[in-house]
């Protein structure tokens, strides 16, 4: 069975930080393009993070840049998201996502492109 279960979220102050875990098993994820995304409810699916499966290639958001570093030990089949200087509007649900089908250097911000989905992880920030 494919899982990818996120951890490491919670509560926290403006300015504070937050490392977040996604932990994969059920098949062989060292080649696949991965990624961090958030939902507000209410509101679309946002690209947060990704990684290609060398980690050569990574991709942030224009809104994270500069605050948050995607990172993954594929030894270990987990993808960390380090998130710095938090503010109150990256408060979400925060979901990690894999993507078999990218090349091996290549990385992708479109959701839709994702396979294997976990089951998200609350990311609260307060002012």
């Amino acid at each position: 069975q494919v899982k990818l279960v996120e951890s490491g979220g919670g509560l926290v102050q403006a300015g504070g930080s937050l490392r977040l875990s996604c932990a994969a098993s059920g098949r062989t994820f060292s080649r696949d393009a991965m990624g961090w995304f958030r939902q507000v409810p209410g509101k679309e699916r946002e690209s947060v993070a990704a990684i290609s499966g060398s980690g050569r290639s990574t991709y942030y958001a224009d809104s994270v840049k500069g605050r948050f570093t995607i990172s993954r030990d594929n030894a270990k089949s987990t993808v960390f998201l380090q998130m710095n200087s938090l503010k109150p509007e990256d408060t979400a649900v925060y979901y990690c996502a894999a993507d078999p089908t990218r090349s091996y250097y290549s990385v992708s911000y479109y959701w839709p492109e994702y396979d294997y989905w976990g089951q998200g992880t609350q990311v609260t920030v307060s002012s």
